[in-house]
Formats: C-alpha cells, structure tokens, sequence
C-alpha cells in the first residue's frame, strides 16, 4: 500500500481497467489531473479534442469499435457541460463510456463559483450512475465502481466528478484487478424459456428481428445458429447492423421508416417476431397498434425496463442474449419453414434493394465505397440521409462495423466517432460518411485528426441543404424549405486543408473512386467533398407514425 495524491489514484484505477487511449480537453481543476498524466503518458495515450463535445463522441466511438469502455475527460463548468451532448448520445445507444470531470473544491461548491456547475446532476437522467467524489479516500472505489457500472448488463455512460481539493489530497492506496464482468444469466426463467420454445416450434412464418444488444452480447454466432436451426429470415434495426451477415440469403434488410420493403412487409405477413436486443423504437415500429398485427411477438432483453414499454408482447425472456440464444437453440427443434422462406425470396425479386450506382448521387457514393472498400471497412455516420443510405447501401458481414448515433440522432456525432475508432482498431479503414450539415457541426476536429495523424477518410456528401429536412418539407410541407438551405461560400477542401489535412473534391464517381483510392494509400486524414443534388431522398420512407406497410417509395409517388 502507499499514498498517492487524488490526480494518481485516477491515473492508477484507468490502469487497472486496462484504459490506453483518453480523449479530452484540460482545464483549471482537472490540472492536477493532467499533470499526473503527463507522468504516465507512455502508459496512456491522450489525444487532445477540438472541442470536449468531439472528447465525447470519439470515447463513444472507440467503445463501439472495441467493446471496451471508451473513456472522455474535462474540466468544470462549461467543459463539463460540453460533454453532455456526447453523454447522451452512448447513453440512448447502450455505450460504456466513462466521463471524468473535474469540479471546483468542496468549500466552494454552492457558491456559484467561476466555472461551477452540478455536472453529476445535470446528467442524471442521460447516465446509468453519476458520481461526485468530495474525499479522497473514497475516490478509487468509485472510479472502479463506475467502470463496473458502464459494463454490468445493458450498458452506459456513468460520469465521475471529482472536486479539485481531492485531486490534490492524499490516501492510501492499494491496487486491485478489475472484477469480472458476468453475464446476465440469473434473471432467465426456466418457464419463460419454455414459453419461449414452444411457440418457436409451432410457428409457421417465424421472422427474427436483431437489434444491438446482439452487438453488445457478442451474440452473432449464436443469432446465426438460431435463425438456421429455425429456418427464419433475419432483419435488423439501425443499430443492429452486422449483427447478422447482409450478405445472407436469410437477411432481409433494415426495417422501419427507411427499411426495406421486404422487411417491413415481411414482419405483417409473420405469425411469430422473435425480437433479440431491440426497444422498439418509433422509427423502427412505426404505429405501435399496427406492427406485427398477424404475429405474436417474443422479447428477448437484458433490461426488464424494455419489456412492454413500447410493444405488449406474449412472451418475453430477459437476460443476456447470447446465453438467452445458446440456451433456447440448445432445446428448441430443427425446423424447415420452406413455404415461408419462398415468400421472403419472392418478396425479395419483388422489391428488390438496389438503386441506380451509377448515378453520382448518395447510394451511388455508398456502393462505391463499398466496392472500393471489399467491404471490409468500419463506417461511421453522422444524421440525415447520408446516414440512411449508408444503412442501405453497404453490405455489414461483423459486428460493430457501422458505428452511428440512432437514439438520439446527433449532428456531427461521426467525425468525432470515427476517429476513436481508428485509435481503438487501427488496422481497420475508417471512414465517415457525413453530410455538409453535420460537417459543419463539429468540423474542427479534423484538426485533431491532423495533429496526431489519425489518418480517417471523412466523405462529406454535399447537396447544400439540410437534406434529411428537406426531404420531409417536399413530402409533407408543401416545399416549404424553412432554413434548410445551405448554399453559401464555404470551400470545405479550403477547410480540410487549413485545418492540415488533404481535402479533394469529387463531382462524379470516377472521380470518388481515384479520390477514394489515393486517400486509402496516403493513410493520412484525408476530407473528400461530393457534390451531389439537393433533391436526392432516401427510398423506401414510412411517414412517422404511419404502419410499416404503407412504405412508399419513390416509384409509388410517381404512379399515385
């Protein structure tokens, strides 16, 4: 045992929990902090953000792509708060993020002091635990509590506050390993996995919907063995993407507002909807009282708060997925569900997933990036279309290989996100797909990038608008374009290149593919600008709040 001053502890615990890679901003009461960093910098690696919000989304990112918990670091007060946004984003996505923020002492907490702010109850509802540490001697239990927390079950962001006189204050200290992460297995009831088996065998139209909780259990191999022994077509949510092989006969693709015709028609033609790691979101049910409505539905989920809060289902099974799966394909009977499965397959001839790649327009710009790629590449988003067609248009085969912010929809989340990611798994090609609406957001970090040579690929697709926005304000608002447009002066390969990296402009695809190919080689971080047109949508839609089945696209407008 020996003592060490508040700002080692820290520094020792992220060591413990095998922490290599910090993102974050310094400060006046995280100094201490970062002092004891910079005597550990040859343990860990801290990359210094543009802004803390990007800290945020590149912890976030790196979690996504390695599985571990990225952590994020800031000051009080306004950088604390900057984090927020990023909190909440792995908060609504299930991502094991750590945030450490510094807050002014313990004497002058209450007293609206400079840059003072109640960070641990400002994240309260957008966390799984806040902390806020005010004695030294408690410090290293939390900061290893709240790793143990982000990681437990369903995952999530938990925030630690750490006062500046603790930082500086001394205690004990005696190290200790980590504890083991268990999975979620005592809460699995033998009559739910009874329930569960024997509506399974007499289902004749089974269909599997996965979402990223198959992800998050590293249940991939066990949902593949499932849906084979069942003989049942697969579909996925945004989240869910890789989950299962898009390149499957069995994969019907994406369902809900921009999912596939196949899948949302499929899932009220099922008479079972076996739904594994998924909340039912709006965007992925559509009308609630019109979903799955010839089907009875099974839930299977690590947190009990899921269950019937958006969908009543029949059955539900709540634990970990992956021992959930392992348990019921261990019982349940081989089956062959051939009349069905020629259903999904004429469906498929029917309404087919493709779109013209020849045009230089966003599916165009995925495929190519696809083709370029061999699709082995890790895809970040932001929001809007881009993020839609990226979804639609690369082929996923493993888990966390799109990393997108789907709860809450964050503008300039990708960026940020894809630079974790290429620090967490760097042998992977990383690139984001952006919009010039999200770019603009958090478009600073490219100077990060830059800075420490983080050699990501950012494909901003440009129409000049909000496209996203745009699309609903032709569909639904009469074209009524409401601050939507954003055809100004901005030169983003002008931006790319202020900010030290390589920017290059495409205008049609031949272009992209020499861009594409040349930024791959350079292995620096390289802004490719496409100029596509602002009109380009995203097909299939549902209308919010209408029924998977009056997915429309744009044939259907055409012949109305």
């Amino acid at each position: 045992m020996k003592q060490l001053t508040g700002s080692e502890i820290i520094i020792e615990c992220l060591k413990e929990q095998g922490v290599d890679t910090v993102f974050g901003y310094p400060g006046g009461t995280i100094l201490n902090v970062y002092d004891a960093l910079y005597k550990h910098q040859d343990e860990i690696n801290h990359i210094l953000t543009s802004h803390e919000q990007g800290a945020a989304h590149a912890a976030d990112g790196y979690a996504r792509a390695t599985g571990k918990v990225g952590v994020c670091m800031a000051t009080s007060g306004p950088g604390a708060t900057n984090l927020v946004t990023g909190i909440a984003t792995a908060y609504m996505d299930s991502i094991p993020v750590v945030a450490i923020t510094a807050n002014v002492g313990v004497s002058l907490l209450g007293k609206d002091s400079f840059q003072e702010v109640d960070i641990a109850g400002v994240v309260m509802p957008i966390t799984k635990h806040s902390f806020i540490v005010k004695n030294v001697h408690e410090l290293a239990d939390t900061i290893r509590r709240a790793f143990k927390i982000a990681q437990t079950g369903r995952p999530g962001p938990v925030l630690v506050d750490v006062t500046k006189d603790v930082t500086a204050n001394v205690a004990d200290f005696e190290p200790k390993a980590p504890e083991p992460i268990e999975r979620k297995v005592t809460s699995i009831k033998a009559d739910s996995l009874d329930d569960a088996i024997r509506m399974i065998e007499k289902a004749k139209r089974p269909f599997i919907l996965a979402g990223g909780g198959v992800i998050t259990a590293g249940a991939t191999d066990e949902l593949k063995k499932f849906a084979e022994k069942i003989d049942a077509p697969v579909c996925d949510t945004l989240m869910g993407k890789g989950a299962f092989d898009n390149t499957s006969d069995r994969y019907t693709g994406m369902i809900g507002m921009h999912g596939t015709k196949v899948s949302n028609f499929a899932v009220n033609k099922a008479d079972l909807v076996i739904v594994v790691g998924a909340r039912f979101s709006d965007r992925v049910i559509g009308n609630a009282d019109k979903f799955a409505v010839n089907a009875k539905i099974i839930h299977i989920d690590v947190d009990p708060a899921e269950i019937d809060k958006n969908i009543l289902v029949e059955c539900s099974v709540i634990g970990d997925a992956k021992e959930v799966l392992k348990m019921i394909s261990s019982r349940v009977k081989s089956a062959d569900h051939k009349d069905w499965m020629d259903q999904i397959a004429e469906l498929k001839e029917k309404f087919p997933c493709v779109d013209d790649y020849n045009e230089f327009s966003g599916p165009g710009i995925i495929n190519k990036i696809y083709e370029v790629t061999e699709g082995k590449a890790t895809i970040t988003t932001d929001v809007g279309q881009h993020q839609m067609w990226a979804a639609q248009h690369y082929k996923y085969t493993r888990p966390r290989q799109l990393l997108s912010s789907g709860g809450l929809g964050t503008m300039g989340f990708g960026l940020g996100a894809c630079m974790g990611a290429k620090v967490g798994m760097p042998e992977n090609i990383t690139i984001n797909i952006a919009g010039d609406g999200c770019f603009r957001m958090n478009m600073q970090e490219v100077a990060t990038a830059a800075r420490y040579n983080i050699p990501i690929i950012e494909v901003v697709i440009n129409n000049h608008v909000l496209g996203m926005v745009r699309q609903w304000q032709t569909l639904f608002y009469d074209k009524r374009y409401s601050n939507t447009i954003l055809n100004d002066g901005v030169d983003f390969v002008k931006v790319a290149e202020a900010l030290g990296a390589t920017g290059m402009r495409a205008t049609n695809l031949a272009e992209f593919e020499d861009a594409l190919k040349k930024a791959i080689e350079m292995n620096k971080p390289v802004v490719i600008e496409c100029l596509i047109d602002q009109d380009d949508k995203v097909w299939p839609m549902v209308a919010a709040g209408a029924a998977l089945e009056t997915c429309f696209d744009k044939n259907d407008l055409e012949n109305k």
